[in-house]
């Protein structure tokens, strides 16, 4: 019953703050067929010379994990032990933005995630996966018996890759999140990958552990995921920038 009341409260939260947002601000035209076009020419541009540095390779001030497991920097990246948990940013939401993350796998292939649009601060680890979005990391989701829906750079279990560009461990990648109002674009070593606007259809959820569907703020909470033991990933940059208008 705790529970369920939590998830009634949270989704509470949700709605008013999708609602607050779109009172506040246009919706993104859903027409055209950006989603069609591979090419990175057409996206909305960031600012070069704005980008803040969010890790700063030396420790994990202004972040704050929640759930199981931990974060900690070495080496001047931020690794993991155990899970399934969430390091999250604490002095800001945000929107109308590009976040960079550069990652790699520790194995040939790991799970992890940035997860995007959480709409209130975490208390933890469930609450963003199912009430956020995770732009997923998995080149391999067949191991765990997931499909496409599922692979690095989606947004999990909602989105089906325009391009599959993930490289194995031990091989770096640079992952840009662009949101855009509504509209989030995501872009794997240098290809578009994922263009999804609010509202856009999404297939059937298949598993409890997937995302609850709805509408997600304009502006929320980033973070990135420490999935466990046998799913390490390590970050070297977590950095934003504001989109020029």
């Amino acid at each position: 019953m705790k529970n369920a009341l939590r998830s009634i409260f949270v989704f509470g939260l949700v709605l008013i703050s999708f609602f607050s947002q779109i009172i506040a601000s246009p919706r993104v035209s859903t027409t055209g067929n950006q989603t069609k076009q591979l090419s990175v020419a057409s996206l909305p541009q960031a600012d070069n010379s704005q980008w803040r540095q969010l890790f700063n390779g030396k420790d994990l001030t202004g972040w704050k994990h929640v759930g199981p497991g931990s974060q900690y920097v070495e080496d001047g990246l931020i690794k993991s032990h155990g899970g399934m948990g969430l390091l999250y940013w604490t002095g800001e939401m945000f929107g109308n933005c590009t976040i960079r993350v550069v990652f790699r796998m520790r194995d040939t292939n790991s799970n992890s995630g940035v997860f995007i649009r959480i709409p209130i601060e975490p208390y933890e680890e469930w609450m963003p996966v199912f009430y956020g979005y995770e732009v997923q990391i998995d080149n391999q989701p067949e191991l765990s018996k997931e499909d496409d829906y599922h692979y690095t750079g989606m947004l999990y279990s909602l989105t089906k890759p325009l391009a599959k560009t993930g490289k194995p461990g031990p091989e770096w990648n640079t992952m840009e999140i662009t949101l855009d109002g509504l509209r989030t674009i995501v872009v794997l070593n240098g290809v578009k990958v994922t263009d999804f606007k609010e509202g856009d259809p999404v297939p059937a959820r298949k598993f409890d552990f997937e995302p609850f569907h709805g509408p997600r703020p304009e502006k929320g909470y980033i973070g990135i995921q420490n999935h466990g033991d046998k799913d390490v990933v390590f970050f070297k940059e977590v950095s934003v920038k504001p989109l020029k208008k």
